[in-house]
């Protein structure tokens, strides 16, 4: 890698960050940024008598570009001997097609305002690599527990206009309502929409993990936007900067025959509960790691995955005796792997030295 022309002419004037802070900008491990620089010479900040790499504000820069480009899917190893010129003009070349993809109908001039119904989904669009994606950061006016909470939490900010949250007023409400849910409901709840209509919301979406074809289909007719919940943070992010200017359009509907009767079919043999609930895997998934293949998140979220799929399956709605079965069959398989992941969680967050708090009992929510 040669000297790079965009660079100050001099470095010893600007502050040093150390490997950790730096890491915690760029929203990676810093056992990442150790290969990045060790074995792949993308980087090479100056050691200090101590032994601490100590990174310029030139070389931070650098390592923020090159951690956009790998989200967007570039490998590491064929971008690392790039000059910080070419990867920020290969970062503009992204950004330039992605906006072309997009095709947005209005440039967002103020930030995105949120109400959201699930507090491990609103934690998650606190993170970095969530607002690295949006052109201006979105704002969470508000978390609730339930659509009934957020409908009466609406009335007390939004009633008189005098205590209204920064950014909303009573003739602006908000942009987006946001529940999160692991499985879609078979009907929109009363409650949702009343929220919705007590926020002022532009849009309600339902940010689900699991749901059926006919329930998108009855969430789309009221009028609500059904989202699949984005497996990493980056993707949440991606999928919240098409909110900025996302033109008004609905799913192709699908023809699928009418729902059968919602009938709830309890597991066959009984599962352990779970130990670990959303709000705690969310905090787990967002912790630093050393580990360089980010072991803790991927098995933090696979948890949620799982347990949205059990409680999905234990909902699901039966045909008849056959139907029943199998879902009492998928729910108890589910909630066996489940545990086996909680037992994995147990075992790398011991390796990793990471708490792990208690599990507290879980919320219900009751469409």
């Amino acid at each position: 890698m040669t000297s790079d022309p965009d660079a100050p002419a001099d470095d010893t004037l600007q502050p040093l960050f150390r490997s950790a802070a730096v890491a915690r900008q760029a929203g990676m491990p810093v056992a990442t940024l150790r290969i990045w620089e060790q074995r792949h010479r993308a980087v090479r900040p100056a050691t200090a008598p101590s032994g601490h790499r100590l990174y310029s504000a030139t070389d931070v820069d650098r390592v923020l570009l090159l951690r956009r480009l790998t989200a967007e899917g570039h490998a590491i190893g064929s971008i690392a001997g790039l000059e910080t010129a070419q990867l920020r003009r290969l970062a503009l070349s992204v950004a330039t097609s992605t906006a072309a993809d997009a095709s947005p109908s209005r440039l967002p001039a103020e930030p995105l305002r949120l109400v959201v119904i699930g507090h491990a989904l609103a934690a998650r669009l606190q993170r970095p690599a969530v607002a690295r994606r949006l052109a201006v950061p979105a704002r969470v006016v508000a978390v609730f527990d339930t659509p009934e909470a957020a409908a009466a939490g609406a009335a007390e900010a939004l009633g008189d206009g005098l205590d209204a949250p920064e950014g909303v007023t009573p003739l602006e409400g908000i942009d987006l309502l946001l529940w999160q849910v692991p499985g879609l409901p078979a009907r929109v709840p009363p409650t949702l929409v009343a929220a919705g209509a007590a926020w002022r919301a532009r849009h309600t979406v339902v940010v689900h993990r699991f749901a059926g074809a006919a329930a998108r289909r009855a969430f789309e007719d009221e009028g609500a936007r059904v989202q699949r919940e984005p497996l990493d943070d980056e993707a949440l992010g991606a999928w919240l900067a098409t909110q900025e200017a996302r033109p008004d359009a609905r799913r192709e509907e699908t023809h699928d025959p009418p729902p059968p009767p919602d009938v709830r079919v309890p597991a066959a043999d009984a599962v352990p509960p779970r130990r670990f609930d959303d709000a705690t895997l969310t905090a787990i998934a967002a912790l630093p790691s050393s580990v360089a293949c980010e072991c803790p998140r991927h098995v933090a979220e696979l948890l949620m995955q799982l347990a949205g799929f059990e409680a999905y399956s234990a909902a699901c709605a039966s045909r008849g005796p056959a139907d029943a079965a199998l879902h009492a069959h998928l729910h108890q398989v589910a909630g066996q792997a489940r545990a086996l992941f909680e037992s994995a969680l147990e075992r790398v967050a011991h390796h990793e030295g990471l708490p792990l708090p208690r599990m507290t009992e879980p919320k219900t929510e009751t469409p």
